[in-house]
């Protein structure tokens, strides 16, 4: 009889509490964590057979701590549905690094047309390889799907800045170095719904609170993508908004016409100091495991439900990030 060294812990789900702001943020803050696109193959494939072996059952000698580590390294890099290897730029560890180099350029590059159109399809590019690499494995997003909404993203991400920017000529020049941060918005706002638009059309999976499978809504759908989408606006806005305002007061002094080789690196580094804050704390504004009550479904649905055995009041759904 040999005695187990790693206790019996479910890893299936975030170390921390999830029903809190402060749980849900702690277990952004790993999963966004720079480091770990730093982890080697080693690393990665150690991290892989220790997620394998504990669920399997098999004792694999770690503290809970080093068993955490490992789940966290795993979650880093593969993917939670298929098992396979990421790609590196669609990791949400490469979310802060890639997003503070393509806003700083964004932010820094505003006035020409070719710089405006050159980093807002920079931008949605990298939008759209983050989308793929972390498509769902229950409802996998279409190559139709991903380049339909690509285009469109990318399309109303320039007609907004490029609008914007022949309006704003004649406003102080804050306003226009807030454009790009209104582009970024109106793309999320496309982009989001674009991409998921099978939820919006057959509607999201419903689970009870024993995680059974209860029916489909496109209401929640909704209301799941409607909160994706205020949290990816907020999270992008520190990153754009606040560097937008240190340049300006930068310009304003002089600083820029002295040096202005410190333009884009000084807000490369400001967007990355935002975004290492932000994207975690955005992230984590709204619950992964959305509830909803049942009043507020279709009819059919609550009828569905309604008729069941013990028939719960509120259920639940991936919201999706």
């Amino acid at each position: 009889f040999i005695m187990s060294t790693t206790p019996r812990i479910n890893i299936e789900e975030p170390r921390w509490d999830q029903s809190t702001y402060s749980g849900r943020a702690r277990h952004f803050f790993t999963t966004t964590n720079p480091a770990n696109l730093f982890c080697s193959p080693t690393q990665l494939q150690w991290a892989k057979d220790v997620v394998s072996k504990h669920r399997k059952g098999d004792d694999v000698g770690l503290t809970i701590d080093e068993l955490w580590r490992a789940k966290q390294v795993y979650d880093s890099a593969f993917h939670p549905d298929t098992g396979e290897m990421m790609t590196l730029v669609g990791r949400m560890s490469a979310q802060v690094p890639m997003n503070m180099t393509i806003t700083g350029c964004m932010l820094t590059f505003y006035k020409t047309t070719p710089a405006v159109i050159f980093w807002q399809w920079i931008n949605q590019s990298f939008n759209a390889v983050v989308n793929y690499t972390n498509r769902s494995g229950d409802s996998p997003i279409t190559v139709e799907q991903l380049g339909t909404s690509y285009v469109m993203a990318t399309g109303g991400a320039l007609i907004t800045a490029l609008g914007l920017n022949s309006i704003v000529k004649s406003m102080p020049q804050l306003v226009g170095r807030l454009v790009p941060f209104m582009a970024v918005a109106a793309a999320n706002c496309i982009n989001i719904p674009m991409m998921r638009r099978k939820e919006l059309q057959d509607g999201v999976l419903l689970k009870d609170s024993t995680g059974a499978s209860v029916g489909y809504s496109a209401i929640a759908a909704r209301e799941g993508i409607t909160a994706v989408c205020v949290s990816r606006i907020l999270m992008s806005a520190p990153g754009m908004v606040v560097p937008a305002i240190v340049m300006n007061h930068l310009d304003k002094k002089g600083v820029l016409k002295r040096m202005p080789w410190m333009g884009a690196p000084l807000q490369v580094l400001l967007c990355g100091f935002c975004l290492t804050f932000a994207t975690p704390l955005c992230c984590a504004l709204f619950p992964q495991k959305a509830s909803i009550s049942v009043q507020k479904l279709e009819q059919h649905v609550q009828d569905k439900i309604n008729a069941m055995e013990n028939p719960p009041t509120v259920v639940y759904y991936n919201k999706g990030l």
